[in-house]
């Protein structure tokens, strides 16, 4: 692979993976360097080489989502395109050539192993609403229980800025969130996470294992990716963070090792292990902490950001601002006075009854209201520590 020896960030030799050997629902993202051999069109011979490795670990009872990325960059080569466009109506136009032909590739790759695929666009206003989140989990979990290998995509022909992942390895995190996987599968063009970039520091070693949540990771992933990928190593280490929250465990490896997801899927010691925290967030609180964009700031002072972690409601004293402009029942962001973000929840009243009742007692809602839906602001059931 590299060269460079295989070790965790505490310095220790590395150690079995025995909760991958186990995982039962794994979730497998591609991105589009891989899927497009550079941007030099669809390498159906690597999509074959993985699609054969899925069906295995099918066929054994396993449940395999893709998520693939590929779609900008086939419609960009089947346009003659050689530099990804900036401008949002012509990336767009790329993905409505490209998605057609990517996911025809999947279904032809699949199709000796006698496994159907299904196609599922997102986008984030998707898993933001509660409604359609259930029932884009529902639908995937369902194909899943039949034995069909959904490949996820962001849907690149309608996205906007507003709405828009960013990247797949986000979308992979969300989409392992969604259906409770238990490991995500990041492959991609490097070997896996190092301690520096290899290619300008040759004391750089790989980063075998590490806690997910560790901040010490996104300072050795550096910045972004290639010209036909979006993401990046950084990306990559967020989205770890980020499918943790559920409990799902990363691997980023390779997609080039031989037999890599079959042997990952074995607990082989290849690639970077994100381990997930020990307590997973419960699916209410996945879903909440999992938005990408809230719909308005409150301010806490220190005793609120105390209180929440302590595990108590957020009261309307704590507030001291609101910035913002949401109904009742938005997912809002809770700041504490130094800009950090302590927590994300569902606001029981709109932005301006918000900034009607900031810094006052409770015992005064009904007199500043008129009325009282609830006594907090965000209720604790329906709050989620960051």
């Amino acid at each position: 692979m590299t060269g460079h020896p295989a070790r965790d960030v505490s310095g220790s030799l590395t150690t079995p993976r025995a909760a991958l050997a186990q995982a039962r629902r794994l979730v497998v993202k591609v991105g589009s360097a891989l899927v497009t051999n550079d941007g030099a069109g669809l390498d159906t011979q690597r999509l074959s080489e993985w699609s054969g490795q899925i069906a295995n670990l099918v066929a054994q009872g396993k449940e395999v989502c893709v998520v693939s990325s590929g779609a900008i960059a086939c419609g960009m080569r089947r346009l003659g395109w050689h530099k990804r466009p900036k401008a949002l109506n012509l990336l767009q136009a790329a993905a409505a050539v490209g998605q057609a032909a990517l996911v025809e590739a999947w279904e032809q790759a699949f199709r000796p192993h006698h496994r159907h695929t299904a196609q599922i666009l997102l986008t984030h206003e998707d898993l933001a609403d509660r409604t359609r989140y259930l029932n884009a989990r529902s639908t995937l979990t369902t194909l899943l229980t039949l034995g069909i290998v959904p490949i996820v995509n962001e849907n690149d022909t309608i996205v906007t800025d507003e709405i828009k992942f960013g990247d797949n390895d986000t979308l992979g995190a969300l989409v392992a969130n969604a259906i409770d996987a238990d490991a995500l599968f990041i492959l991609t063009d490097q070997a896996g996470l190092f301690t520096a970039d290899p290619r300008k520091d040759p004391k750089a070693t790989l980063v075998s294992e590490a806690n997910a949540d560790d901040p010490a990771l996104a300072l050795m992933a550096g910045g972004a990716g290639t010209g036909i990928s979006k993401g990046g190593m950084i990306t990559k280490v967020r989205a770890a963070e980020r499918a943790s929250r559920s409990g799902a465990h990363t691997v980023i490896a390779s997609g080039r090792e031989p037999n890599v997801i079959v042997r990952l899927a074995t607990g082989e010691p290849i690639g970077t292990w994100l381990k997930a925290r020990a307590t997973p967030l419960a699916a209410r609180k996945q879903w909440l902490a999992d938005h990408l964009k809230t719909a308005g700031i409150l301010w806490l002072d220190e005793g609120a950001v105390a209180a929440l972690k302590a595990g108590r409601s957020l009261l309307p004293v704590g507030v001291t601002r609101c910035d913002g402009d949401f109904p009742r029942g938005s997912v809002v962001s809770c700041r504490a006075p130094d800009g950090r973000e302590v927590a994300r929840g569902l606001v029981n009243y709109a932005a301006h009854e918000t900034r009607r009742i900031a810094g006052q007692p409770s015992q005064r809602i009904e007199s500043l209201l008129g009325y009282i839906d609830e006594p907090e602001l965000i209720h604790r059931d329906n709050l989620v520590l960051l």
